[in-house]
């Protein structure tokens, strides 16, 4: 089975009106899911950080899959304004989650965490067995130490009670349904706004955070959601795996890139007052490709599709920034 499979019985995809639920939930619809077997909640409906709640939801519900999409995220700024909620939050959503499922009789249970897990100065590319052999990237460490507590969990009750508890680390994500707050949001989604509104502004400078050495590896969620897809349908996955593409590039050639897609002719200039954060992040890819997955979508294609769904987002009034 593969990333063109559909995963058999009920499947609850935690966070699916954030970027990457809404893309697992858009290629489990294309894989033709039985909306009756497709289980979703809103916050509104199921706030993740209650115990009480999570295991209610899971005792009635039954879940025989879980995708677990659910998280507080955010970009520099945000995880170095807010640790206290950032390592909260995804603490109490990854430990209730992982037990009720366990306690209800999950069977399957795909965690998602973050390449910010891995030590500041790893290796490049960055393998998995790489995890707790060095201090973490300070401005994201609170947001990473709740994602590394979520994936040893899975380990542990996979290793403890064997059932089939995994965790995937994606690398830098991007695509439809971004979340594009002016400070609050990731380096590609606050580029891709704020080139769209010097050009909508007729402003010939665009200042762009740190230095612009930086190197960063994206992923268009759409490839992340074949991934996700690929990996509950192996019979052996492993504990831990990276999802990304392998190749990286600097912050000052992506914002070059994204300059020439919004269409801006002006100057770009480095605010090197702001943080750069981790020097280089790429991810060691090989375990992933080794069971048959693989990207689908280059960068600058995937840049491009991701600023038309931008403008059709703000022509409908619909663009994402929280």
């Amino acid at each position: 089975m593969n990333c063109n499979t559909l995963p058999s019985g009920r499947i609850y995809v935690a966070g699916h009106r954030g970027m990457v639920g809404a893309a697992v939930v858009r290629r489990l619809t294309e894989l033709g899911i039985d909306p009756s077997n497709l289980i979703t909640q809103t916050r509104s409906q199921l706030d993740l950080t209650r115990q009480v709640d999570v295991e209610s939801f899971f005792h009635r519900e039954r879940p025989d899959v879980v995708i677990f999409a659910a998280a507080k995220v955010g970009g520099i700024h945000a995880n170095d304004t807010y640790p206290a909620e950032f390592i909260y939050d995804n603490l109490m959503m990854a430990a209730n989650a992982i037990d009720a499922a366990y306690r209800s009789g999950t069977r399957r249970f795909l965690f998602l965490g973050s390449t910010c897990i891995y030590p500041r100065m790893a290796p490049q590319p960055m393998p998995e067995d790489c995890l707790l052999t060095g201090p973490l990237e300070p401005t994201n460490e609170a947001y990473a130490l709740a994602k590394i507590s979520g994936l040893k969990l899975c380990q542990h009750y996979r290793t403890q009670y064997g059932v089939l508890y995994h965790s995937a680390m994606p690398t830098n994500l991007y695509g439809p349904g971004d979340n594009y707050h002016p400070e609050n949001s990731h380096v590609m989604p606050a580029m891709i706004r704020r080139f769209h509104e010097a050009v909508r502004d007729g402003r010939d400078e665009v200042t762009v955070w740190g230095t612009g050495t930086p190197r960063r590896e994206f992923l268009h969620v759409d490839d992340l959601a074949r991934a996700l897809v690929h990996l509950v349908n192996l019979p052996d996955p492993p504990n831990l795996v990276n999802v990304g593409t392998g190749s990286d590039i600097s912050i000052r050639e992506l914002a070059e890139l994204i300059a020439r897609t919004t269409g801006f002719r002006g100057t770009i200039c480095q605010d090197t007052s702001k943080p750069d954060g981790t020097p280089v992040k790429r991810t060691d890819t090989q375990q992933i490709l080794s069971t048959g997955w693989e990207p689908q979508i280059d960068l600058e294609t995937g840049v491009q599709k991701t600023y038309q769904d931008f403008l059709a987002a703000s022509e409908s009034g619909a663009v994402r920034a929280v």
